[in-house]
């Protein structure tokens, strides 16, 4: 309840101070509410009933108040400052591994190639039992990354379990500064298509895309693939800079428009492209955010490219950081952006919520109609409409938990440690003997899961109680309970192309990295085959297109 009065104090002071038209007004209003909400949170510090922590009730207050806008607008304190110019920048002083908890473990799940991680032997599959002298079975995982990373030059020494080594082995490095591939991945497909992946939108990306179909195109690629599934967003002028690969210089990419009319901007392209004629296709998926869309939506506004995949996730703000003091800063939404046929793509409208504080998406009854280059309809207002739809498979419950619980993880280390090599990652499949042998393997373990079946068995069983239906109904309840629980003995077998794929990906990154989880997967890929299949047919692209 303390925290509730505190953020909603807060809330009030600028809500009451946006309802007031003139300056002097705006500014009269700020002042008064924020001294309202110093004197109560100097009356709470003194006479609250226990003891309070002014940093962290404050920090809730500001939260709450921000959250009450939208999610995107956020305070980063003093502490929290370097890992936001991290997520920013893809850049930190490290070894070049990440890790993630299992079973209270922490575990390296993939090393970075060519950086110090790799050159002083660590490995996947390595489980870290200490940083230095520090135990982490004593910290949290928070305090575990401050200690991996520092500054660049200095020293670290990892403690580490492996694999058929008795005894804990100590490892050392030097820290160097570790910048994270926006293009983790590009490489030849069948019939010279080009494929880049393309994870996220910090500083260099558009130089990344760029280098990478430079490079397809002396191999022979002919088509592209630009993967953006699961893309977040970042930086907006390097959604820019990656249209720009594939747009005339001079061309609007993408216009911001704010309530201050004077940082209102229309972003251009400004450099000569790579290839305006090289046939694309842009894959996109439901965590396709914010910049990706900006790419995405632009080049179907221009009918530069055939958008392939399931509806964008819909995230058409703008931030910018603000500094504040003592070395905080503000992430702050001060604009929507537009694609060229002039679309906001936005979702959910935080500018009018509900009477209980939800948010509700665009009605469709105001969703407009806007027409690309060659006269094709798109809409606004709830992402980007691919103009191939697949439809993604959802992950089952048991593959997911087989992943969660680290049993994927485990029996991928055995795996590698039992096969000293394998062939290269678009080759290797395990062999239904291979997987038989996990599911042996599987047979003592407890993987026991909630299923969505499961859920709606236990709604139905309340619901039955609460009708007073439910002793007439037990007998066929109880029979439908048995039938799910035999089911669930051959969910191994059942979902066996889920679990098989996941455990190729765990296994081939063991000696391939990235490279190896990427390539293996391409056999599953349902998003890459049409993608393919429409680069082949000419007419078809053209058609889709609505091009001569």
């Amino acid at each position: 309840m303390r925290k509730r009065i505190i953020g909603g104090m807060l809330c009030i002071a600028v809500l009451i101070a946006l309802s007031f038209t003139t300056p002097t007004e705006r500014y009269f209003e700020i002042a008064k509410n924020l001294d309202i909400f110093a004197t109560l949170f100097k009356e709470v510090n003194a006479l609250y009933v226990d003891e309070v922590n002014p940093n962290k009730l404050v920090k809730t207050g500001i939260d709450a108040m921000l959250e009450s806008l939208d999610p995107y607008t956020n305070y980063i304190p003093e502490d929290m400052v370097e890992d936001f110019r991290t997520l920013n920048t893809g850049q930190y002083g490290g070894i070049g591994a990440f890790t993630r908890e299992i079973n209270n473990r922490t575990v390296v799940t993939m090393i970075l190639e060519s950086y110090t991680a790799q050159k002083s032997g660590l490995k996947i599959g390595d489980e870290i039992l200490k940083i230095d002298h520090v135990d982490l079975s004593k910290i949290n995982s928070e305090e575990e990354g401050h200690l991996m990373k520092g500054q660049v030059g200095t020293l670290v020494s990892l403690t580490v379990k492996r694999m058929g080594i008795d005894k804990p082995i100590k490892l050392d490095f030097k820290r160097e500064k570790i910048k994270v591939n926006n293009v983790p991945y590009f490489g030849m497909m069948e019939n010279n298509i080009g494929y880049i992946q393309l994870l996220e939108f910090t500083p260099d990306a558009g130089k990344e895309v760029k280098n990478a179909l430079v490079a397809l195109k002396e191999k022979g690629a002919k088509a592209l693939i630009l993967d953006v599934r699961g893309n977040p967003g970042g930086l907006l002028f390097e959604a820019v800079n990656i249209c720009n690969i594939f747009l005339p210089r001079g061309k609007i990419v993408v216009s911001t428009k704010g309530k201050i009319p004077e940082h209102n901007q229309n972003y251009e392209t400004l450099n000569n492209p790579v290839d305006t004629e090289i046939p694309v296709t842009v894959l996109i998926n439901r965590g396709s955010a914010s910049a990706s869309e900006i790419v995405a939506g632009t080049l179907q506004d221009y009918d530069r490219a055939v958008i392939i995949g399931e509806k964008s996730y819909g995230k058409g703000l703008v931030q910018v950081s603000r500094p504040l003091s003592y070395n905080s800063q503000l992430k702050v939404t001060t604009a929507k952006y537009y694609t060229p046929t002039g679309r906001c793509i936005q979702v959910l409208d935080y500018s009018h919520r509900r009477e209980d504080g939800s948010v509700g998406t665009i009605p469709d009854s105001i969703k407009q109609s806007f027409k690309t280059a060659s006269g094709r309809v798109v809409y606004d207002g709830g992402g980007i409409d691919p103009d191939v739809k697949t439809q993604a498979k959802e992950i089952h419950s048991i593959a997911q938990k087989l992943y969660e619980s680290g049993f994927l993880y485990d029996y991928a280390t055995l795996y590698a440690f039992n096969h000293p090599t394998i062939a290269n990652p678009r080759s290797f499949s395990l062999t239904n003997d291979e997987y038989a042998q996990f599911v042996l393997w599987m047979k003592d373990k407890n993987y026991a899961y909630t299923s969505y079946l499961d859920q709606q068995m236990s709604e139905l069983n309340r619901e039955a109680k609460r009708e007073k239906y439910y002793s007439e109904l037990k007998p066929q309840l109880d029979l439908i309970q048995s039938k799910i629980e035999e089911s669930k003995k051959n969910e191994l077998q059942l979902y066996k192309d889920q679990i098989k794929k996941l455990l190729e990906e765990d296994i081939t990154s063991r000696y391939y990295l990235e490279k190896g989880s990427v390539e293996v997967g391409f056999k599953y890929d349902l998003d890459i085959k049409k993608a393919t299949e429409v680069l082949l047919n000419t007419p078809q692209y053209k058609k889709i297109l609505n091009l001569k």
